[in-house]
């Protein structure tokens, strides 16, 4: 089964982090990328 690609979308740096530590341990999940607001995360997805 092909994993879940998600982007972190937050303001906050450590939460970010954070976030993508333990969203890390979730076996069918990959963080593709991190992003600090919408507008990056647009980007980010093109």
């Amino acid at each position: 089964m092909a994993k879940i690609r998600v982007l972190l979308v937050d303001d906050n740096v450590s939460f970010r982090q954070r976030m993508g530590r333990l969203l890390g341990l979730q076996p069918d999940l990959e963080v593709a990328g991190e992003a600090a607001d919408g507008l990056e995360a647009i980007e980010r997805v093109r």
